[in-house]
């Protein structure tokens, strides 16, 4: 398929651009059908809201408040004249506003309970034809200007409600905009040229718009929730950037070793492609579990955000390898072709810092292993005190006008009157009832509504705010001490109680929804590296990665340690939802990083049965593409603190902190430690197991289809090998020796080059005995007689400066 869309790159690009404006003109024509759909079957808060339902079926409009106030020197109060005068006229335009369909003031005959008992707050409610998302944007302005222009020295005047809140939103696609912009950044500092910059953007922004416009029609299918659009272009932009980068960083390494563009890519899709595949696969099976949860709520996050992936991985596999056929050689910068054409093809050696650092990891892995432990233990403490809940305007930036509406009226009419309790009786209630409620600890008003549709409801105002833990604690006596006391069959619904019973049963259902996504990742693990260890070791680091990252979401939003300065608003519980999306997300990725981790290792194990040298190579050619991969999940993920959304910004800012942590901390030391650490036990299997299991090939080996490098043309397809290191007698590695291997009769069998960490792997076509003979510059040469036996045999060379040592040494037996 890589060679066909290569090939025929103008007809992919055409039926990529076909599906985009296609798609894009059908959601134009049809619009959107967003749906928070926030009952569980079988809650007292669902049961509660279906009869409101009833008695009360034609509430269909978004009621939002105007809230105002004046100064309370010289007794003044909002019944004054002066502050009618202003207010009453404003509320009056308001009304005949077109979309506007009631407005309720307290000047009215029925007004008295909107005015504070001090009478320096009064509200009036607005009540729209539609519902917040399908209110002109332009209406609810004109709402916000009409009712502000009433505003005086000593009368302050705000808004609150979910179509107010539209008007606080930043410009749809800021967080986006600025996530991608610092991708681009991070790619063209990875990559130094434009053009391959710019490829990561563009396949990721065709996944992302098509699975945006997608999620757009299927909303009027089935119940699609506003947030999902936010995640679904989080994740998308997130994995469609990174999967790209992973195929485009292989391609580009098959030109500078020597191949054809064409030949290039088709490998580069074979191999990195693969990988992608699968590893987009395990985030949409971690996605999936979150259907184990049973909320409907979640099973249209499920739809976008799977929808999304899937179609960034389409983007990766199809419309990259068109892109590729394109540009030809200019995915490499201009510095890299003169380059190329100057001292012809590099091979390719893991050196630097990256292989530097593994080698570090490889002598200390006791002591990293238990540092990477420690700071991921203190950064997981806060977790303890986690509490899921709503947020809701109250958590606004001080600045806004919601939030400003909300503190005044809590001011006014008490911390509960901003999240009310509605107990729902079918009939009518008996005097005992409303009695009893009004007597119970925790409350501050009741007010009965005469029935309707043969519905009763009570309306409760708690002395607590609605992210208070005594207003759980208050929704708990009405429903296991008050209610059944009265003898009454009645539910407690609203707002408050739907979040209280989606927390309760979240905690209730997220040890199964855990388990099941760590099963099912540890069946592909399994299957893929042929090993029970290294699934089971995957496993143990996405639980220490989700625990600290709830460490810190929990010390951010929950504990307010710098919420203000990130523009997020007041600090508050964890929206009751997140845990099962965040999980869902974090594992999907996480085991992404641990694919392509692993994968490098194993290939290495295969070929040559040695466990410290698989680690030590894997996580030398592998740490910079993830390192480069999350520093540009961790930039669009922290971008959607702009997004205006609470539970965005938590999301964005829990991910980008899991993605650090995993990349920089857990792959990049406790892993490679811990596998360094279990030594051969990572790759047992037993034999029953074995047989049974079907075969899966994550990623073939490059050399197949790919010149390899020095060492490698010898190395494939030989009986066995010796591999080891070259260092000096401080121990420190020798960068670029040459490592021969002559038979007893001096006819040279294979010869390599030692890598920055001065490692270094020679074929060997059958057991026997050989010589050994390492030279490098301004350290002189060292030759040693080696016996190699049915396995590969791991044989160190030490040089000494201006030493020349032609004596046979010895060898070892494997």
């Amino acid at each position: 398929m890589a060679r066909w869309c290569y090939g025929h790159r103008l007809v992919v690009l055409l039926l990529w651009l076909g599906a985009l404006f296609g798609l894009g003109a059908a959601s134009s024509a049809a619009g959107t059908n967003y749906a928070n759909v926030f009952s569980l079957p079988n809650t007292d808060s669902t049961t509660a809201y279906d009869l409101m339902e009833k008695a009360f079926p034609e509430r269909a409009g978004d009621t939002d408040t105007v809230v105002w106030k004046v100064d309370g020197d010289g007794g003044a109060s909002v019944r004054d004249e002066s502050v009618r005068s202003r207010i009453a006229p404003a509320l009056e335009e308001i009304g005949r506003m077109k979309g506007v369909g009631e407005v309720t003031d307290p000047y009215a005959a029925q007004g008295a309970a909107q005015i504070s008992r001090d009478g320096r707050i009064a509200y009036a409610q607005i009540t729209f034809t539609e519902q917040a998302n399908a209110i002109p944007k332009e209406l609810i302005e004109d709402v916000v200007d009409t009712a502000q222009a009433a505003e005086r020295d000593g009368l302050q005047v705000e808004l609150g409600g979910q179509a107010i809140a539209r008007t606080q939103e930043p410009p749809q696609g800021t967080a986006e905009a600025v996530g991608i912009l610092a991708a681009s950044v991070v790619l063209f500092l990875a990559f130094g040229s434009l053009f391959a910059m710019l490829l990561p953007i563009v396949v990721a922004l065709a996944g992302v718009g098509t699975g945006l416009i997608g999620t757009m029609l299927l909303s009027h299918v089935t119940d699609v929730p506003e947030v999902a659009p936010l995640l679904g272009s989080l994740i998308g932009l997130g994995v469609g950037i990174d999967y790209a980068l992973f195929i485009v960083t292989r391609h580009r390494r098959g030109i500078l070793r020597g191949m054809k563009p064409e030949e290039s890519a088709v490998t580069a899709l074979n191999t990195s492609g693969r990988a992608v595949l699968f590893a987009g696969g395990t985030v949409c099976i971690a996605l999936a579990g979150m259907l184990v949860m049973n909320m409907r709520f979640l099973d249209g996050v499920v739809v976008a955000t799977s929808l999304t992936v899937v179609l960034s991985v389409l983007a990766a596999v199809t419309l990259l390898p068109a892109l590729l056929g394109l540009l030809g050689m200019r995915v490499l910068s201009r510095r890299q072709r003169r380059r190329l054409v100057a001292a012809g093809p590099e091979p390719e050696e893991a050196s630097g810092l990256a292989a530097r650092w593994s080698a570090y990891v490889q002598r200390r892995p006791r002591r990293l292993a238990a540092l990477a432990v420690v700071v991921m233990a203190v950064l997981a403490i806060p977790v303890l005190s986690l509490r899921l809940g709503a947020t809701d305007q109250g958590n606004h930036q001080e600045s806004t006008t919601t939030r400003q509406a909300y503190d005044l009226l809590a001011e006014g009419f008490g911390p509960g009157f901003n999240g009310p309790l509605q107990v729902v009786v079918e009939g009518d209630a008996p005097a005992g009832l409303v009695d009893g409620i009004r007597a119970t600890e925790g409350v501050a008003q009741v007010a009965a509504v005469p029935p309707a549709n043969g519905v009763t409801v009570i309306q409760v105002v708690p002395t607590t705010s609605p992210q208070s833990e005594q207003t759980d604690r208050l929704i708990d006596r009405l429903r296991d001490d008050v209610i059944p006391q009265s003898g009454a069959e009645a539910h407690v619904g609203g707002v408050t109680a739907v979040f209280k019973d989606f927390a309760s049963v979240t905690g209730d259902r997220l040890p199964y929804f855990v388990a099941t996504i760590i099963a099912l990742g540890f069946l592909l693990l399994m299957v893929a590296f042929r090993s029970l260890v290294v699934p089971l070791t995957a496993a143990l680091m996405n639980l220490i990665a989700a625990a600290a990252s709830f460490g810190v979401l929990v010390a951010i939003f929950q504990w307010g340690w710098g919420t203000e300065l990130i523009g997020v608003g007041k600090e508050g519980p964890i929206t009751s939802f997140l845990p099962v999306i965040m999980l869902s997300l974090l594992f999907g990725l996480s085991m992404d990083y641990q694919v392509f981790l692993v994968s490098r290792m194993h290939e290495e194990w295969v070929h040559t049965k040695d466990n410290a040298r698989a680690v030590r190579v894997g996580l030398a050619e592998t740490s910079r593409v993830i390192n480069s991969a999350a520093l540009i999940m961790i930039c669009v993920f922290s971008a959607f603190v702009l997004s205006g959304d609470m539970e965005g910004a938590m999301a964005g800012i829990g991910l980008a902190a899991a993605v650090a942590l995993d990349a920089f901390i857990l792959r990049t030391a406790l892993v490679p430690a811990a596998m360094h650490l279990l030594g051969t036990s990572n790759w047992w299997l037993p034999d029953w197991l074995e047989k049974r299991l079907p075969h899966l090939a994550v990623e073939p080996k490059e050399e197949a289809a790919a010149p390899a490098a020095e060492e490698e043309p010898a190395a494939a397809g030989r009986a066995s090998v010796v591999h080891g290191y070259v260092r000096t007698a401080d121990g420190e590695p020798v960068d670029g020796a040459a490592v021969t291997l002559l038979t007893k009769g001096g006819r040279q069998v294979d010869r390599v080059t030692s890598l920055a960490d001065g490692s270094y792997i020679v074929s060997v076509p059958t057991p026997g005995a050989y010589l050994l003979a390492t030279t490098a510059p301004s350290y002189g040469s060292r030759a040693g007689q080696v016996v190699v036996a049915d396995g590969p045999l791991v044989h160190d060379v030490e040089l000494a400066e201006g030493e020349v040592d032609a004596a046979p040494r010895g060898g070892g037996v494997n």
